[in-house]
């Protein structure tokens, strides 16, 4: 028995982030380095040290969805709604598969904060009775994918991958062996957070991972010796992966080709990645397609989070990825301008990712004035870089040592 390996394609994109609610928004957003980082609206930053976010801005799941789903959600699942809604229209999949072959992998990395907060809330003030019924439905972080499964009838595959910061770059990889391995013909895939809540920005500040900053323009600092931790964001992002036959039998746009993906674990600390960087490195090396184009034909959409010891380590990955040729790659985060989107960061940076590929344009990382002598490799500052791209790769490191490698290609390439 002969075992074919079937190519996966991205036929849609769909994105609600701190810069835009769109894909298209988000990236335009991205090559004009708009910064996505203001004081933080939803809650009291009075008595906070921690005053600024990546808030998703002029979002009202009233106007996306229909009233039942907007009352009966948690903010992560609407964002994800809307994004896997702008997927699947954009690849037009809908119809096309049998719903038993279409699968879904949207993961969060907490789930319904939101919710969870505000019942307890009510528990505490009013007793067991005041809880909602709605409280469980709408907290567990599976919940997402599992109501993206039934607005579009996807009866195959349904996981919601948590692996922290790298969830969905986890979710769009495991997607992608789905297919590969022929367990479904097509994935709706990413990953969701809304967690902008006083008890989270206490908690991640607390474990010395935010940045205190005050100004906007001086927070979220990847690669910079200024950095001082990140900024949170939030929103949804998702992508449709198909079989590549089926996407072209159908006359299907295609985006780009996934051509890897590598998944490893420092195994190292529960918060802080090893800074030897050795398992990143073999997350990238396996994720990279046997042959490679020239290094300038190579962009990097790097984890990049602006803390301290992160942007070293994935420095020193880079450079054990790609050896004499790493300081030649262009590389920079997004997340200069997004804020850490947590759970849903891997997804949208894909996305970043995919584009920059497509359209020959290396968005900048933003803010970057002082780039720290210890992170000495290309991060394309300020300003988008226009230059043709033959490969694309997407890095995340989460919480717990888990890493993730994407890569993307021009089809047929």
């Amino acid at each position: 028995m002969v075992f074919i390996m079937k190519r996966v394609v991205v036929t849609g994109m769909g994105a609600v982030t701190p810069v835009g609610n769109t894909a298209s928004e988000f990236w335009d957003a991205l090559v004009h380095g708009k910064n996505g980082i203001d004081t933080i609206t939803c809650f009291d930053v009075s008595e906070s040290k921690y005053t600024l976010a990546a808030e998703v801005k002029n979002f009202d799941p009233a106007e996306r969805l229909d009233k039942v789903t907007a009352r009966k959600t948690d903010r992560f699942v609407q964002f994800a709604l809307c994004a896997a809604q702008e997927a699947v229209e954009q690849s037009g999949i809908a119809g096309t598969v049998d719903p038993g072959e279409l699968g879904v992998y949207v993961g969060s990395g907490i789930g319904g904060f939101h919710t969870f907060c505000r019942e307890h809330e009510a528990l505490l003030s009013g007793g067991p009775r005041k809880v909602s019924p709605l409280f469980i439905p709408k907290m567990i972080s599976n919940i997402a994918a599992g109501n993206i499964a039934i607005r579009f009838q996807a009866k195959g595959p349904n996981m919601s991958h948590a692996t922290a910061c790298a969830t969905a770059s986890t979710s769009i990889g495991e997607a992608y062996r789905a297919i590969r391995h022929g367990y479904a013909a097509a994935m709706i895939c990413g990953g969701s957070e809304a967690a902008i809540t006083p008890l989270a920005v206490a908690g991640f500040g607390n474990c010395m991972a935010l940045s205190a900053a005050s100004d906007k323009n001086a927070a979220s600092l990847p690669f910079d010796r200024r950095r001082g931790g990140f900024i949170m964001g939030e929103g949804a992002a998702v992508l449709v992966l198909e079989e590549y036959e089926h996407a072209a039998a159908r006359g299907a746009e295609i985006f780009a080709e996934v051509v890897g993906y590598g998944a490893t674990c420092d195994a190292h600390h529960v918060t802080a990645p090893d800074p030897e960087g050795t398992e990143v490195a073999r997350a990238i090396r396996l994720s990279l397609p046997s042959s490679l184009p020239a290094p300038e034909k190579i962009y990097l959409n790097a984890h990049g989070t602006g803390t301290p010891l992160n942007d070293k380590t994935e420095t020193v990955a880079v450079k054990r990825a790609f050896g004499a040729d790493a300081g030649r790659i262009h590389i920079s985060s997004t997340k200069s301008m997004t804020g850490h989107m947590l759970g849903a960061a891997g997804a949208a940076e894909a996305i970043a990712a995919i584009l920059a590929l497509k359209n020959g344009v290396i968005p900048p990382t933003v803010n970057l004035l002082e780039q720290d002598p210890e992170c000495d490799l290309n991060y394309t500052p300020n300003q988008a870089l226009h230059t043709p791209l033959e490969l694309a790769l997407s890095t995340s490191l989460g919480f717990g040592g888990h890493n993730a490698c994407l890569a993307f290609a021009p089809v047929g390439q």
